[in-house]
């Protein structure tokens, strides 16, 4: 990455590094998203239980993902491997790469108007960054909310145009899923009708229904915006919720997943 952050992360943030140096008892490491930052991970913080060799988990070059657990008083980091969960790890290696290719497709963008990377950083990365908090938001905010993410930063005008018209022809929004689990019964005459009525209704709004087997339904929504798909889902269970309780059909729900 061209783009480092100055000054060191904060006490409990999640961080990408490379293994530098790999002692008997501890491990040296760069951190990469910040301008000269370094930090150690004691053998105790490399993983649970005891450790025989600790080249069996870390190698000098290797990426690993870490915890802030302290900053001294010299300003020395406290990095630990073993308390990061499975799911933040994943979590910053994606955000890692997404911006890695966010950087690459900037510097293409710049190269095609004269501008290097550097230059197009001093007048529109750093800005998008401060704003959205990284190259990679920007684009998702331009993907959201047009031309006016980017030429609100009040950058170079053919640059903020180039941008826009690349991010536009090569970046698709990502279609998330959002669905809840119904159970829905009614003991009426007509029951297996007015489940099927309320069902359509819903469908009706923009959801899909899928039969799970009686009483079960899921009810699901695809959108680029996972609050609005939620939102929506919640109301049209409400309305569900309305329609069951005047009809004195027995409902509940869950979220899925």
């Amino acid at each position: 990455m061209f783009y480092k952050k100055k000054g060191k992360p904060e006490i409990d943030e999640i961080v990408i590094c490379t293994v530098k140096r790999v002692l008997y008892h501890s491990v040296f490491v760069n951190i990469d998203e910040y301008e000269n930052a370094e930090g150690m991970i004691h053998i105790s913080e490399i993983a649970p239980g005891r450790i025989r060799n600790i080249r069996d988990y870390v190698v000098e070059e290797k990426k690993v993902v870490c915890k802030v657990l302290n900053i001294t008083e010299k300003g020395d980091l406290d990095l630990s491997l073993r308390r990061v969960s499975t799911t933040q790890m994943v979590n910053k290696l994606n955000d890692y790469k997404k911006e890695e290719k966010a950087e690459k497709l900037l510097e293409q963008i710049g190269k095609e108007l004269n501008f290097n990377l550097k230059k197009v950083y001093e007048d529109i990365g750093i800005k998008a960054i401060e704003r959205y908090g990284s190259l990679n938001n920007l684009f998702n905010a331009i993907l959201e909310k047009g031309k006016d993410a980017v030429t609100e930063l009040k950058g170079n005008e053919k640059l903020s145009e180039q941008i826009y018209k690349v991010v536009k022809e090569k970046i698709k929004p990502i279609q998330i899923t959002v669905s809840y689990i119904l159970n829905i019964r009614s003991y009426a005459e007509n029951g297996v009708d007015t489940v099927r009525n309320i069902l359509t209704d819903a469908e009706k709004q923009g959801t899909e229904i899928m039969y799970l087997g009686a009483p079960k339904y899921k009810i699901s929504t695809t959108s680029t915006d996972v609050k609005k798909a939620d939102t929506l889902l919640k109301k049209i269970i409400e309305k569900i919720e309305e329609s069951s309780k005047r009809l004195s059909i027995e409902f509940s729900y869950a979220k899925n997943g």
